[in-house]
């Protein structure tokens, strides 16, 4: 669980087209105008689990009672509605185009401007991603304009807990700071419409390096942190100006290893006392020393608060290494302040409280008490909750002295009382989603295979699954999970685990078992994984997280033993057929091959060649119920399918991009299952769906549900007709349905 969160990005690629199916309407074809007029109206959820995901800002405006927002390294931003006690997603907008915008790089408030509201999108700063933008909102975000920026921004790059790196000049509500990791000092005096790189800011931006970490108003002065200096004078890492033009480095500021990145800061109004937290490393991973420095800003004198020093040791002898993370000052108390610590792996993370100015504290970790029942998966397997780590965000209600929130890499704790905590965090949902099956029968309708917290079992989709992460063994990201076809009671499962990669469920996932055995290669690279339609044969691919790709593997005796499948293509994911158990598929992506097995997986051998290659989240299903109708997704290369068990496939006119694909219950009168898919039938990638076998697609999500990238995997339910569940990129499960 502590390894960062990985997000998809798009790839680029080239391939070969084939000839249209006969008979389809062709792109822009009068039929195809006709089923976009033709809209179903839908109603867009998640499927309750909460939270998952890296919170990385926790923001209360200072002038409004209750009105709270959050950021997200790559699951938007979130404002709290204290009238239903949950959170509402704020950028659900932003597109397949734009889903390099879902994270959160920062976010700002205007004190004086209750209703104005500023975020700086922009999940990865790498070459291939786009640029970063400004969104700013005059309705809280319900509404947005938006300007483009010439940087790039990196909300889910290392540092992406410190901040916030936008801010709005305590002098004047029209002009913005916004702090870039590359770029320098941004200044914009017209609101956000336009940017401009600040001249002055005496430090030098690098191409590999933090940037500003933080902006802060201590008064009508604004500090920036900077997280390439040590904070040596040749290299400082705080500056300040109070005129908004002058910039300098703040004096005697601490220097060394324990201080060298500041990564967070608070004013305590009341004391005029800035309070900063600071790591050898931007984190939130790669700590290992850290310290908390107050400055009485009048005078000037600096102060080193750190409740606790690291570097010591643990009572079983491990050395207590970490760094601090979060601040926040009491606005209602002067010299009440909160501190998290962050990488404390040995002894566990904490929050921190002071009542005196840093003179003395008190951990708030020794006397807690956790319910986390509405968010079963925090027991983590069986485990009790813990405290959390990642903890880079912490906020204190300016209303409430009481009420403490923090951010996780799973969830947000809070607390009323300083004792009691439990998730605040109903509404903000994040998992990014890997696999999803809708059995035939049973209780739930809906199991997940999901990065991060494993594989769950939905037996309601409004709530949290009771059962939490599937356990024995825990995993922490999901590679596999199917179901036979004919014995859905059957279930298998694959994943990133300490005590095994693999599992058997003989309940439909309710309850699972560790295979009795399992390939060496497993614990470095677990894939995907399939089983015959009757359950009886299990195949198993290898690719490690690098894109390393190993043999298969089968098995005949439910994961006892295992033999390697040589002539399987490796890295390929195993397709079974959902009515002949003797019939597996794999799509070989490198070659653009189609491969099948005629006895059980012993042996493949090729069948159609020449198809779309070069990109390994192409992908092959099979249509439930039939023997050998197999769809192929090949992303901006179409569509294609075979009735004839892979020997020849034929591209369907009637869309020219295909991501992902799945089926459910078929439409009363339709002699097919219904046809779920990510792509495109005119300009705009969207989620649609076919009731007639693809000779005709409608949208079913609008402008408003969106999700940014959404090409991982959708299926439908095969009980309820028109119900819909998509898997996001940190934005959870999604699930529709006609209304």
């Amino acid at each position: 669980m502590r390894t960062p969160r990985l997000s998809r990005r798009a790839v680029l690629a080239g391939s070969a087209a084939v000839a249209a199916v006969a008979g389809l309407p062709a792109l822009g074809s009068q039929a195809q105008a006709a089923e976009a007029a033709a809209t179903p109206s839908y109603r867009w959820r998640n499927a309750v689990i909460g939270g998952t995901g890296f919170v990385t800002g926790v923001l209360f405006h200072p002038a409004v009672r209750g009105l709270v927002y959050a950021r997200t390294d790559i699951g938007g931003a979130f404002r709290w509605d204290n009238a239903t006690a949950q959170w509402t997603p704020l950028i659900d907008h932003l597109g397949w185009d734009d889903w390099n915008l879902l994270g959160v790089e920062a976010l700002a408030v205007d004190p004086a401007h209750p209703d104005r509201l500023y975020l700086a999108v922009g999940t990865y700063a790498q070459s291939w991603a786009s640029n970063g933008a400004v969104l700013r909102s005059d309705d809280r975000g319900a509404t947005w304009t938006r300007t483009d920026l010439s940087v790039k921004l990196g909300a889910n790059e290392d540092g992406r807990g410190a901040g916030e790196r936008l801010l709005v000049d305590p002098r004047d509500s029209d002009t913005l700071w916004l702090g870039t990791r590359h770029d320098g000092l941004l200044k914009s005096t017209d609101r956000g419409a336009t940017w401009a790189a600040v001249s002055g800011f005496p430090a030098t931006a690098s191409s590999s390096g933090q940037g500003v970490t933080f902006l802060v108003a201590a008064g009508r002065t604004v500090y920036a942190g900077w997280g390439d200096g040590d904070g040596t004078s040749g290299t400082a890492n705080l500056y300040r100006t109070a005129d908004g033009t002058t910039w300098e480095a703040v004096p005697g500021q601490p220097s060394g290893t324990s201080a060298k990145v500041p990564l967070r800061a608070a004013y305590d109004t009341h004391t005029r006392e800035l309070y900063v937290t600071y790591g050898n490393a931007p984190g939130p991973n790669g700590q290992s020393d850290g310290s908390v420095h107050k400055l009485r800003t009048a005078t000037g004198k600096w102060t080193d608060v750190s409740p606790v020093k690291p570097g010591g040791t643990t009572s079983d002898g491990s050395a207590d290494t970490f760094a601090y993370g979060g601040v926040a000052t009491d606005a209602c108390r002067a010299g009440t302040v909160v501190v998290s610590t962050n990488s404390r792996w040995a002894d566990g993370d904490t929050v921190f409280r002071s009542t005196d100015g840093g003179r003395t504290w008190t951990s708030l970790k020794d006397a807690a008490v956790f319910d986390v029942s509405e968010t079963p998966f925090l027991n983590w397997g069986g485990d009790k909750p813990k405290f959390g780590w990642w903890i880079q965000a912490v906020a204190v209600d300016p209303y409430d002295s009481k009420h403490i929130v923090y951010g996780t890499g799973a969830t947000l704790y809070g607390t009323r009382d300083l004792k009691n905590w439990a998730p605040q965090i109903r509404g903000l949902e994040e998992t990014a989603v890997r696999q999803l099956i809708s059995p035939p029968a049973g209780e739930a309708h809906l199991l997940s295979g999901l990065g991060d917290i494993g594989v769950m079992y939905h037996e309601r989709l409004t709530a949290s699954p009771s059962r939490g992460m599937a356990a024995n063994p825990v995993f922490g990201s999901a590679t596999g999970l199917a179901q036979a076809a004919a014995k859905p009671s059957y279930v298998v499962r694959a994943g990133w685990g300490d005590n095994g990669n693999g599992a058997y469920s003989h309940d439909g996932g309710q309850t699972w078992a560790p295979f009795a055995g399992q390939p060496d290669i497993a614990k470095s690279a677990p894939g995907p994984i399939a089983t015959s339609a009757d359950g009886g044969t299990l195949l198993w691919s290898f690719v490690h997280w690098d894109g390393t790709k190993y043999a298969a593997h089968r098995s005949t005796d439910n994961g006892a033993t295992w033999s390697e499948v040589s002539s399987f293509p490796k890295g390929a994911t195993p397709v079974a057929d959902p009515a002949d158990p003797t019939l597996f598929y794999a799509y070989d992506t490198d070659t653009g091959t189609l491969y099948a097995s005629t006895d059980s997986g012993l042996s493949f051998t090729k069948r159609a060649e020449g198809l779309p290659s070069g990109d390994s989240q192409f992908k092959l299903v099979a249509a439930p119920g039939r023997s050998g109708d197999l769809w192929l997704s090949v992303k901006w290369n179409g569509l294609y399918r075979s009735t004839d068990g892979g020997a020849s496939f034929a591209k369907v006119a009637s869309c020219w991009a295909s991501y992902t694909l799945g089926f459910g219950k078929a439409a009363d009168g339709a002699d097919y299952p219904a046809i779920y898919q990510v792509g495109a039938t005119e300009t705009i990638t969207a989620v649609y769906r076919s009731d007639d076998a693809a000779k005709t697609w409608v949208r079913i999500n609008d402008d408003a549900h969106q999700w940014g990238w959404i090409g991982e995997v959708i299926t439908g339910d095969p009980r309820v007709y028109g119900r819909v569940y998509l898997g996001t990129n940190g934005r959870g499960i999604q699930y529709g349905e006609s209304v």
